[in-house]
């Protein structure tokens, strides 16, 4: 199993502060053989909204860190032209010295296509067009777009990149079909557990391995697994500790995380909840997802999730380490979360 750090802050952090928790996180996973940080893609919204292009903040800890892997987790594919994607994680790619890693979404949210909105109502095709066109420009191929006046030319990003073959996941929320896609293209998957429990994640990446083998033979593929995390030394503590910062996490983005509230009741319509229902579901949520999906409590605790999520199939745990806690506070759990890695290795 491996272990990166992922990140999908709030913007309400003191603007002198902002960014210290993904600096000082990258710097400790480069020192304790983490294997990567993941930074989002969000717009026109303070939760994960210090995060409106990965390939920016990628390009900063490209140089503050050595050896740990620099992925996006995820650059909307629909929202950009190709080349763009290609030439700016290129750069990237240059200055991490051959590190970066891409997993591609095809987003949700319709006022998020303001950047380009010709590409809502198919972004699902958008996605695996510009996945490929990446793929093959990262290669070095000459790819031909339509010009400024109005003729077709063919183009070839620059700098070269570093890896000859650029590292690709894509972005499910649950979709079966998105885990039978990234098998049958040969990248990897990455998924989080809101919305989905451990035995329907457990089926859908038999469906992602076998796609994976009948197109690309005996290679199994990556799965990679967001999960909220922070590891303590005691776990009734940890529950009280990230409670409200977690409560008002789920709160901040109702529609994020719709799919994760409304399974402890099927056929609720979020749009008419008051504010004491969207408190109690919020509350059910959060015990829930406490117990049963993300990586909380003691180095003990935590260490019998590793395991359960390696036997399903999971290859790779994108921690969530910035969902409300005081930085110093979530900083502090890194080397317990360390001590996870360790005695799992």
């Amino acid at each position: 199993m491996d272990f990166g750090l992922f990140y999908f802050a709030d913007t309400g952090i003191a603007a002198e502060n902002r960014y210290q928790l993904l600096l000082e996180g990258a710097r400790f996973a480069d020192a304790n053989d983490f294997t990567a940080i993941w930074t989002p893609e969000r717009h026109f919204h303070s939760f994960g909204g210090l995060y409106p292009n990965p390939a920016v903040t990628s390009a900063a800890l490209a140089t503050i860190t050595e050896r740990v892997a620099i992925r996006a987790g995820s650059v909307v594919a629909p929202l950009h032209h190709p080349v763009r994607i290609a030439e700016e994680w290129s750069v990237v790619d240059n200055l991490s010295g051959g590190r970066v890693g891409i997993s591609f979404a095809s987003g949700w949210n319709a006022v998020d296509f303001t950047l380009r909105a010709e590409n809502f109502r198919d972004s699902k095709r958008v996605l695996i067009d510009t996945v490929d066109a990446v793929r093959r420009l990262w290669r070095q191929e000459e790819l031909e777009f339509t010009d400024g006046s109005g003729a077709t030319s063919a183009v070839r990003i620059y700098p070269p990149p570093v890896q000859p073959e650029l590292p690709v996941w894509l972005t499910s929320a649950g979709s079966e079909e998105t885990f039978r896609k990234a098998g049958e293209l040969g990248v990897g998957i990455l998924t989080h557990l809101l919305g989905q429990d451990l035995d329907t994640l457990a089926g859908k990446i038999g469906v992602y391995r076998d796609a994976h083998a009948a197109h690309h033979g005996g290679d199994r593929g990556t799965v990679a697994l967001m999960l909220h995390t922070y590891i303590g030394t005691d776990r009734d503590e940890v529950r009280e500790l990230v409670r409200d910062p977690f409560s008002a996490y789920l709160r901040s983005s109702i529609g994020l995380f719709a799919r994760a509230i409304s399974a402890d009741m099927p056929g609720i319509d979020l749009d008419r909840l008051t504010p004491a229902d969207l408190d109690f579901l919020v509350a059910r949520s959060f015990d829930r997802y406490f117990d049963t999906g993300g990586l909380f409590g003691t180095v003990q605790d935590a260490a019998k999730m590793v395991t359960t999520l390696a036997d399903i199939g999971v290859d790779d745990l994108a921690c969530l380490i910035d969902f409300g806690l005081d930085t110093d506070v979530a900083l502090d759990g890194l080397a317990r979360l360390d001590e996870v890695r360790r005695q799992h290795r």
